[in-house]
């Protein structure tokens, strides 16, 4: 059920890095992004497919994880993600990039729910920089990096609990390193 898989499609930072996703995998999840919904259904959103070792090598340290945990090493070294998907915005295409956010953020979702299903997870990264990605890809000037999905099979456990209604969303790990994820209940986000 979708549901399910929304439950298990999580924010993951660390993966069992001997599971690698073939190319084939990572075109199958991008082909269904072509039926997701597009803004004047322009459909400017081009992907970047990051899964050799000397580009992931490239690609890792210029992502920055996990902003509210900033003490933590993330991802750990030895459990980077085995691929990068870069979504890019084509300038040729779309020359105001600002009114296609949405449709990133529709893509991006798309492919990981896809990747759940598969029995992988990902990361949204949107703390980066464009043009040193840009750099590092020797991406044309028209493709604009606007998200980095990191994808893998992940080796952690996150675990989604009720946040109550004055309650911190920040999410936190435990000595453990067990991962918890705070959620609004329901009847803290209807409006009456």
């Amino acid at each position: 059920m979708l549901t399910d898989i929304l439950k298990k499609s999580r924010s993951y930072r660390s993966f069992d890095e001997s599971v690698k996703i073939n190319e084939s995998l990572l075109l199958e999840w991008i082909d269904g992004t072509r039926y997701a919904p597009s803004s004047i259904n322009r459909q400017p959103l081009k992907y970047r497919l990051v899964f050799m070792q000397e580009e992931l090598d490239k690609i890792q340290p210029l992502t920055h994880w996990a902003r509210a945990l900033p003490k933590l090493e993330i991802p750990p070294k030895g459990h980077y993600p085995v691929a990068f998907i870069i979504i890019l915005c084509d300038t040729d295409i779309a020359g105001n990039t600002d009114i296609f956010i949405r449709d990133v953020g529709i893509c991006a979702q798309t492919i990981l729910l896809q990747a759940v299903e598969a029995g992988y997870g990902g990361c949204m990264i949107g703390n980066f920089n464009p043009k040193a990605i840009s750099d590092a890809l020797c991406l044309h000037e028209n493709l604009q990096p606007k998200l980095i999905l990191a994808l893998g099979k992940p080796d952690e456990e996150i675990t989604l609990v009720d946040a109550d209604t004055c309650e911190s969303t920040n999410y936190y790990r435990d000595d453990n390193g067990h991962h918890f994820v705070p959620k609004r209940k329901l009847e803290d986000i209807i409006v009456k």
